[in-house]
């Protein structure tokens, strides 16, 4: 939640500049504030639900199309993939099994997964996008 209002926080600072950014960045920003915005709403409610299969499906996607647009975002190494693509294709192997260990029950996996990919994809790739050289880090604090 902390992440989400610092993004949110971000955004409606710079408000006047959001015409600025390429339309990759934009897709990237808005699955991932999606994605941020489920995960409470998911790991808070009651499992097994109907709610939550459904919110963990529209997550799965969130995530998936962060991690797809990233690949269009290069602006840390102009043309090029920087490390973080990394952690877009581990997530990209991982969202298929959080579904798999669900559906089979594996109640134990299915939640490691997930802890993976919040920790991982969520909360230290976002960490990231704060740093004084990235867009919301720009628009935070410079």
């Amino acid at each position: 939640m902390a992440l989400l209002l610092v993004v949110a926080l971000a955004l409606v600072r710079r408000a006047p500049l959001w015409h600025k950014l390429p339309a990759p960045v934009w897709a990237h920003l808005v699955a991932a504030v999606l994605a941020l915005a489920l995960t409470p709403a998911i790991l808070w409610g009651r499992r097994g639900t109907t709610r939550h299969r459904v919110l963990g499906y529209l997550w799965v996607g969130a995530i998936a199309a962060t991690a797809l647009a990233s690949f269009a975002v290069k602006q840390i190494r102009p043309g090029h993939f920087s490390l973080i693509h990394l952690l877009s294709v581990w997530t990209l192997v991982m969202l298929p099994l959080v579904v798999v260990f669900a559906r089979r029950g594996e109640h134990l996996r299915h939640r490691q997964a997930v802890r993976g990919l919040v920790v991982g994809a969520l909360l230290i790739a976002g960490a990231f996008t704060f740093l004084p050289s990235r867009i919301l880090g720009h628009w935070l604090f410079g």
